[in-house]
């Protein structure tokens, strides 16, 4: 009984193995699923390790271009006024030093006429300009003397660092300056430390016991005083991630910041993290870096910063936008004595510099940045030369650095002139202000380099640019041309030939006469080649252009540089030539130059972000007519400004110094130019009306007034009075001096000679039926067609422009 009673107890006892199979299939499961979601972490973790090398290895960040001007260059003997180089320390962001030296970089003193100033460290296409102490002692308008302010050897040249005068932004308008690691300040480096990650440089990315103490602290003050994510958690949200507050982009954050801390050194991710970091909004610009930021609120170097201004930048990191000191000063002040306290209390500043620090206000300087002044038309000019040799996208993304010939004190002497001319020339024809437009091009004349460009009166504004492409008749801007066609035969021409001043009539292409006519209306016979060019003398011009042929002038004017194509009619020869005021610097540059014709350009060097030079812009000269033709000319064109068209600016020059130059004046007066040139500069003026409507004013009346005042107020080197080789002065016509191309000397009785300039009309009648077969009736400076029995056409080969100015040509 007792037996089967246990049997029966020992059967009615559940089994425990069907539990424990269960659990272990439970468990197998469970480890499954976690090799599973290890796998994948795993896995998921080397696709992040791959993001996070990809970028940080790569190119970090779309940067944008920057443009400079020519950097001043300081020399015994170079023309420079107090005035101007103090201009040009202001455009460079240098401060007045607040003692008797200039210890910092980026400041000056000065004592009257004597600078001394503490320059900056540059680095241009050849090489590093040191950082060094100048003593520049300036005297009657010139450098007088350069020396070391520390008592070292004097320097025969030195260079400021070049000003910023355009920046080319990338499409998401992202602006920052980079800044090596080597370069943050100790001061901010440690400050940014105790308020944003006071453990950065011993947690592995992420850091648990600072969210506690961050939550502790913070709770305590009763506000957000300091962060709970580690600035390499900042970065990767900044860098990688979005702003997004969701538990995925967290997880993500964390993941990502363990993995660079694995694979990059606290170095690279404080350097990353100073270029990165959001600080503020220009506009549409977004600030980003402290390079940047250090110049937007201060507009000084980041070296240059003390202890309020680095608090300031490190208060901001917190929240850019609610602690703008420029919108919300209030805020940004006590946020910045807040990140005083703390740098007190971490031993990064002692206690009476944070009381210092505190006690003084945010002084913030406007257009730190940004690029110094508005140049709109000149930077129109860089881009249209960049355009040809890069993509637009490497312009806004590659951190490009280019070096222009901009001269910001030529550029700002021509842009203060124009609109004060203007208005009283509009006072004085009765016209209402704003009524005339104008455009001014200024070069170097061996170099071809641009070193001012106005498109308009008003400076800064970004319209149309007239420089560029107000393509208007010339007028007698083209006569040079016609007569150094002429000068280049000297067994035929010289200066002193007799050419009629006579009437000229020609039946054109169809059918009717063309027969121009002087300005004033009158007819003056036999006259001296020169004299003809100095009065501008319209049937002179005509009767010796029309002897050399139509085909030769326009080749000429090819030569010179023109490379619009030009319709080869006889009225080209008094300026049915349509040109831009920036083509017609071209010619004149070459005339200017004694015939070397040195393409324009507008960029000097082009560097990468590192430094390396990229692309360069050579000097690239050619002679393209005869240099001796070409000194001729120059010696007619400043018998102009003596005694011609352009005596007005001849009363007005100083002592010893010289200048040649050609008025145009178009029908009806609707285009006023004057181009002209120095030993050293070339400049052209346009003045006249958008809507091509009559203005009242002549070459010498209008253009050349806005000309003059800005030429007059620069510095500029007289013409060269030596003649090249082959050329020799004589006496001539009354006058002494007179140059004359070896061989060609004056015959007796030269000088107004009826004999030749009969000679002149007859072959300039010889040519009248050969150029009656391109003429097409087009006519400038008075022309009077009439109706005529249409001739039979005479076939003339067509001249050819030679070998193409890319630069040019873009434009």
């Amino acid at each position: 009984m007792n037996q089967a009673t246990a049997h029966a107890r020992y059967r009615r006892q559940p089994s425990p193995r069907p539990r424990r199979r269960i659990g272990g299939f439970l468990l197998r499961w469970l480890l499954v699923i976690l090799v599973g979601v290890g796998l994948a972490g795993v896995l998921y973790g080397i696709h992040l390790d791959r993001v996070v090398r990809g970028k940080f290895e790569g190119k970090r960040w779309a940067l944008p271009a920057r443009v400079y001007a020519r950097p001043l260059e300081l020399y015994a003997s170079r023309p420079l006024t107090s005035e101007q180089l103090q201009a040009e320390l202001v455009r460079l962001n240098y401060r007045p030093a607040t003692d008797t030296a200039a210890e910092v970089e980026g400041t000056y003193t000065r004592t009257a006429d004597r600078f001394l100033v503490h320059t900056r460290a540059f680095r241009f296409w050849d090489g590093e300009e040191p950082s060094r102490l100048l003593q520049v002692d300036l005297t009657d308008g010139k450098v007088s003397a350069l020396g070391d302010g520390g008592g070292g050897p004097a320097p025969d040249l030195a260079r400021l660092d070049a000003v910023l005068i355009a920046s080319i932004y990338p499409t998401h308008n992202e602006d920052r300056v980079l800044v090596r690691r080597k370069d943050l300040p100790d001061l901010l480096v440690q400050a940014l430390v105790a308020v944003e990650d006071r453990s950065f440089f011993s947690h592995l990315g992420v850091d648990p016991k600072g969210i506690i103490r961050a939550g502790y602290r913070n709770m305590r003050a009763g506000g957000v005083v300091e962060g709970a994510s580690t600035l390499t958690q900042q970065l990767v949200k900044n860098f990688y991630l979005s702003a997004d507050r969701t538990l995925v982009r967290k997880l993500n954050e964390a993941y990502m910041a363990l993995l660079l801390e694995n694979r990059y050194t606290k170095d690279d991710i404080l350097e990353a993290y100073a270029n990165e970091i959001y600080l503020g909004q220009d506009g549409s610009r977004g600030v980003h870096g402290f390079g940047l930021a250090s110049s937007f609120f201060f507009n000084r170097n980041l070296d240059e910063l003390g202890i309020p201004e680095i608090a300031l930048l490190v208060g901001l990191v917190q929240a850019p936008s609610s602690l703008d000191p420029r919108r919300f000063p209030a805020a940004a002040l006590k946020r910045r004595n807040l990140v005083i306290d703390i740098m007190v209390r971490d031993r990064v500043i002692t206690v009476t510099e944070g009381e210092q620090a505190k006690a003084l206000p945010i002084e913030l300087r406007e257009g730190g940045g940004r690029p110094v002044g508005e140049y709109p038309d000149f930077i129109q000019l860089v881009r249209r030369q960049l355009q040809r040799d890069y993509r637009d996208e490497d312009l806004r993304s590659e951190g490009l650095r280019i070096f222009t010939t901009l001269d910001p004190l030529v550029q700002t002497t021509v842009e203060a002139a124009i609109p004060k001319r203007l208005r009283d020339l509009e006072k004085s024809r009765g016209m209402k202000t704003g009524t005339l437009e104008t455009a001014a091009v200024v070069t170097s004349v061996a170099q071809g380099e641009v070193l001012a460009l106005a498109g308009g009166r008003e400076a800064g504004y970004a319209g149309f640019n007239r420089g560029l492409d107000a393509v208007r008749a010339i007028g007698s801007l083209v006569k040079p041309a016609v007569y150094l066609a002429a000068l280049s035969h000297p067994k035929r021409y010289t200066l002193t030939t007799s050419i009629p001043d006579t009437p000229y009539s020609l039946r054109t292409g169809n059918g009717q006469i063309w027969s121009p006519k002087n300005y004033d209306h009158s007819v003056h016979g036999p006259v001296p080649l020169y004299q003809a060019l100095a009065s501008s003398l319209n049937l002179a011009t005509v009767n010796l252009g029309m002897s050399l042929g139509v085909k030769e002038v326009a080749e000429t004017l090819y030569r010179l540089g023109a490379q619009r194509r030009i319709t080869a009619v006889p009225a080209i020869m008094l300026g049915a030539v349509d040109l831009s005021p920036l083509e017609v610097a071209q010619i004149y540059q070459t005339i200017g130059a004694g015939g070397y014709r040195a393409p324009l350009r507008a960029i000097r060097e082009v560097m990468d972000v590192n430094g390396r030079p990229l692309n360069r812009y050579p000097l690239a000269i050619e002679a393209v007519v005869d240099p001796r033709a070409a000194y001729l000319t120059g010696w007619a064109m400043q018998q102009v400004v003596r005694q011609g068209t352009a005596k007005w600016l001849g009363e007005r020059l100083p002592k010893g110094l010289t200048m040649a130059g050609k008025t145009g004046t178009t029908d009806d007066m609707c285009d006023s130019w004057f181009a002209g040139f120095s030993g050293d500069k070339v400049a052209v003026v346009w003045v006249g009306r958008d809507d091509h409507k009559p203005m009242g004013l002549a070459g010498g009346t209008g253009a050349l007034r806005v000309w003059s005042d800005f030429m007059l107020a620069i510095p500029n080197e007289p013409l060269q009075d030596a003649p090249p080789e082959g050329v020799v002065l004589s006496g001539a016509c009354g006058r002494s001096g007179v140059p004359y191309i070896a061989g060609s000397g004056p015959a007796a009785g030269s000088c107004g000679d009826a004999d030749e300039s009969r000679s002149v009309a007859k072959r300039a009648d010889g040519s009248k039926r050969a150029a009656g077969a391109t003429a097409d009736g087009s006519a400038s400076d008075k022309s009077a067609p009439t109706p005529a029995e249409k001739p039979k056409p005479t076939p003339v080969a067509k001249p050819k422009p030679p070998s193409e100015n890319l630069f040019m040509s873009d434009l």
